[in-house]
């Protein structure tokens, strides 16, 4: 049983304290109060999310992204009632206040965070050759380096499990064999695995080209075998499919900071001198979710990076959105990230 004090703010708390409260308890919202604990408003990963999209850093008070306006259930409202309010606004709790506005409370919905069962397919991509990884990679492929106790593609594919997925695919070269001995067809983990396997590489798109066009007709999630995150894969999908686009990827902020005084002038006259200022750019996070309509006109057989793959089709005049990532995310590729791993295993990953 969760103990919903344990997620009200005040409303001059950073940003950062409901992300860490969100990921803790596992409630996927918080509510905002005064010192009198009246409720002034929630907190969820949508506002989190667009809070990020605007640059908005950690420090930013959360009274500036809360929704203001959430619907509650009064103390005295039957649980029959709270239930019919929750379906009928597809919501998964509601606060739960008195006359005053006071929180008391916080119904949910008993089996709304039980895992639900995801049909879509996950395609990781396996097979590079992992050479910034050399020697480690001489005699095993990069997926299946062990960061902590199990190897990096393991870890990936137990986060997909535990968030409801369960059936795979996943793209291979380099060593293949030895991914197909260690995985399977998923038995282990109770999912379904299947393999593709580039003749030659094809980039991060192009073994897309691979998968059977008939197999799915619902969203597929992409992810690259390399990286370890906390990505919440369920919030991912749910972004992608209520907005309106062929295809969601996610970013991460990365902040450039100019080491010098920067110098506004007008002509030959200074206007202004701004000491080291930091610039804020969405980096390519490698992870994808595409509808199986841009599979269509795939051959297997042409390489193409996927940065190539979603500039075609925002060419095209399609929409493409982004998801930015607040969670722990690490792109295992040198050396040194694979030891920041190594640390990072055991808070992230219980390992």
């Amino acid at each position: 049983m969760h103990d919903w004090k344990k997620i009200i703010l005040k409303p001059n708390e950073p940003m950062k304290a409901a992300i860490n409260l969100l990921e803790e308890e596992a409630l996927r919202i918080i509510m905002v109060a005064d010192n009198n604990d009246i409720l002034l408003g929630t907190v969820t990963d949508g506002d989190i999310r667009r809070a990020l999209i605007k640059h908005q850093s950690m420090d930013t008070h959360v009274e500036e992204i809360m929704y203001k306006n959430p619907t509650t259930a009064y103390s005295e409202d039957s649980q029959e009632k709270s239930l019919s309010t929750m379906t009928e606004k597809n919501l998964l709790q509601l606060p739960v206040i008195d006359e005053q506005g006071k929180i008391v409370g916080l119904r949910t919905i008993k089996n709304a965070l039980d895992v639900k069962k995801y049909d879509n397919l996950v395609f990781l991509m396996a097979g590079g050759f992992g050479k910034r990884l050399l020697p480690l990679t001489n005699e095993t492929p990069k997926p299946l380096i062990k960061v902590g106790k199990r190897p990096i593609l393991e870890t990936i594919l137990n986060q997909f499990i535990d968030s409801g997925f369960n059936n795979f695919i996943i793209s291979t070269h380099y060593k293949a064999e030895m991914l197909k001995d260690y995985f399977g067809d998923g038995s282990k983990w109770n999912v379904r695995i299947n393999y593709v396997y580039e003749e030659s590489p094809l980039g991060t798109a192009g073994a897309l080209g691979l998968i059977p066009k008939d197999i799915t007709n619902l969203p597929i999630l992409i992810m690259n075998g390399d990286l370890l995150t906390k990505v919440d894969f369920k919030s991912l999908l749910e972004f992608h499919n209520k907005n309106d686009g062929v295809a969601s990827m996610c970013v991460r902020e990365y902040d450039l900071q100019v080491p010098y005084g920067v110098v506004h002038s007008n002509d030959n006259k200074v206007k202004n001198i701004i000491e080291k200022p930091i610039h804020k750019f969405f980096v390519n996070a490698g992870i994808y979710v595409i509808n199986p309509s841009l599979l269509d006109g795939m051959d297997g057989k042409t390489y193409l990076d996927m940065p190539n793959f979603i500039q075609t089709q925002i060419n095209n005049d399609l929409e493409v959105n982004t998801f930015p990532l607040h969670e722990y995310w690490l792109d295992v590729g040198h050396i040194d990230q694979l030891k920041q791993a190594q640390q990072d295993s055991k808070a992230y990953f219980n390992d």
